[in-house]
């Protein structure tokens, strides 16, 4: 197989005129600059230069791989450009995976700081919801994903995570409410109402609600499921039922009910962004990551 480096040596005396030149020209003797030629020929298995008077001349064979080194040499210019702009975060693909109230509040904004800050990088975002926007990291087809702690498993091996934000689950009531005139409630004092579900799907989120009662001592008396926060929002403003709804997910409250904290326990989500180790010291996730901080600041 021929060597591409010894095909640069061949290029760098056939432009130069000599194997002196080239030797005083790429920082090497002569003498390795002909053993570094005899190997070439032995590959090539037939001659590749020819004495002329005090220097030499290519064979057709040397022309035609002289050629082809300076084609090779290009490509590996640019590959290494290619390389250097991927590793320096100004190109490449980052897949981010995320939740919809995440979506909704903080990355917008991490996108759009990544965008200014690396428009080479190409983004793959996809909405995971319902769902677990983990497995999709886990499986190798995402590189980030915005999670929610606690939950029932901790993440595979070679994902880092990084804290953004704890965001505590409000009570809402509907206005007209026995308890809407209390600016705090205690968990226990919706025990006896009935609920409006905000997460029909098991999962981490449902997981920390129906631990936060059973800690207060029951079980939620759910009359009634909604998919989203604002359609749960709704139905407790039509008197359904009581529920407990994230900040995250509030946005802008329906007119028709209350939100207050809640103690005793108060639930909350931890949200987190699981990185793929193999991208975790990126520029771009590093610039997203940054972002999203900063985007949890203004929303906390």
């Amino acid at each position: 197989m021929l060597d591409v480096r010894r095909m640069q040596v061949l290029r760098a005396v056939i432009t130069s005129g000599s194997i002196t030149a080239a030797a005083r020209n790429l920082g090497y003797t002569p003498s390795a600059i002909s053993q570094q030629l005899a190997v070439l020929e032995r590959e090539a298995g037939t001659p590749l230069l020819e004495r002329v008077g005090r220097g030499v001349q290519p064979t057709p064979a040397g022309t035609l791989l002289s050629e082809h080194a300076e084609t090779l040499s290009a490509e590996l210019a640019r590959a290494e450009a290619a390389l250097t702009e991927l590793k320096e975060g100004r190109t490449g693909k980052l897949a981010i995976r995320y939740f919809a109230t995440a979506g909704a509040t903080m990355v917008p904004y991490a996108v759009a700081a990544l965008r200014r800050e690396h428009p080479g990088v190409w983004l793959d975002l996809k909405l995971i919801d319902p769902g677990d926007p983990l497995t999709e990291v886990e499986e190798g087809r995402a590189d980030l994903a915005i999670i929610v702690y606690p939950r029932p498993s901790e993440p595979g091996r070679g994902i880092e995570l990084v804290p953004l934000l704890d965001d505590p689950y409000r009570a809402v009531l509907p206005r007209a409410h026995r308890l809407a005139r209390k600016r705090v409630l205690d968990l226990g004092d919706l025990a006896d109402e009935p609920w409006v579900g905000v997460d029909p799907i098991p999962g981490a989120c449902r997981a920390i609600l129906e631990g936060a009662c059973a800690s207060a001592g029951f079980h939620p008396n759910v009359v009634v499921e909604s998919e989203d926060y604002p359609s749960a929002q709704g139905f407790i403003a039509a008197g359904l039922g009581v529920g407990l709804v994230p900040e995250l997910g509030l946005g802008t409250p329906h007119p028709g009910v209350v939100v207050r904290r809640v103690r005793n326990p108060q639930p909350s989500r931890h949200i987190h962004a699981a990185v793929a180790a193999r991208v975790a010291g990126s520029p771009a996730v590093q610039t997203f990551l940054e972002a999203m901080q900063e985007a949890t600041e203004n929303v906390a």
